[in-house]
């Protein structure tokens, strides 16, 4: 399966009247066509849609939507398709989670015909107990992931949006464990945070500390 479901679903919920849908674009398909903006989804893999984004750029204003799941329902299947059974994931989805994948291209922000769009969507994801998936599923694969609902969506057209991610509090120089311990996240996703904003220009490394990097507001 080369498209989930929740592809298209977010396809049909997004365009609105006077839109189209799969359009030829400098030899390209988009998913929508608004007027002069070219709007492309995507549910996963910032790094597979980046050069095909890069090149779209330079003559065209693109929008990247991408969902994150708010909430989500596993729902296992038999080998046969049959419904087995229905659970609400203890995984919630936040805003910050958009990282994740932006690491991939933060770059792209800076260019000014680029903007991109996350929605917070309920979401259900079919499983089947077929040993051919990830040891983290304990061997269930993915069939599809449907749309429920969106909860809210949010916009980001510049680097000076995503400095919204920093907590207020932060005074001077931070490093990523402050960052962490301010949002209450792992160091790990803190330094994909400084990494995207960095790459963006919204901050820069100050100094250095022992083994630590100093940042500050650009």
């Amino acid at each position: 399966m080369t498209e989930y479901s929740l592809h298209s679903a977010i396809k049909d919920w997004y365009s609105g009247s006077g839109d189209a849908l799969e359009v030829k674009v400098d030899d390209f398909i988009i998913d929508v066509l608004r007027g002069e903006l070219l709007i492309e989804i995507q549910t996963g893999n910032f790094s597979a849609i980046k050069k095909k984004l890069i090149k779209l750029l330079p003559n065209n204003q693109v929008r990247l939507v991408y969902p994150i799941a708010k909430l989500k329902w596993i729902v296992h299947v038999s080998r046969s398709g049959e419904f087995v059974r229905r659970r609400k994931s203890p995984k919630k989805g936040k805003l910050t989670d958009l990282f994740y994948e932006l690491v991939h291209a933060p770059s792209l922000i800076k260019d000014r015909n680029f903007s991109l769009e996350v929605l917070l969507i309920e979401e259900e994801e079919i499983r089947c107990n077929d040993g051919r998936g990830s040891w983290r599923r304990r061997g269930a694969s993915v069939k599809d992931r449907k749309l429920l609902d969106v909860f809210d969506r949010i916009v980001f057209e510049d680097s000076r949006d995503f400095l919204e991610f920093l907590p207020k509090e932060l005074d001077g120089y931070f490093t990523n464990k402050v960052l962490a311990s301010k949002m209450g996240i792992s160091v790990r996703l803190a330094q994909k945070i400084t990494y995207c904003l960095r790459k963006m220009g919204a901050i820069s490394i100050a100094k250095k500390k022992r083994n630590e990097l100093l940042f500050q507001l650009s």
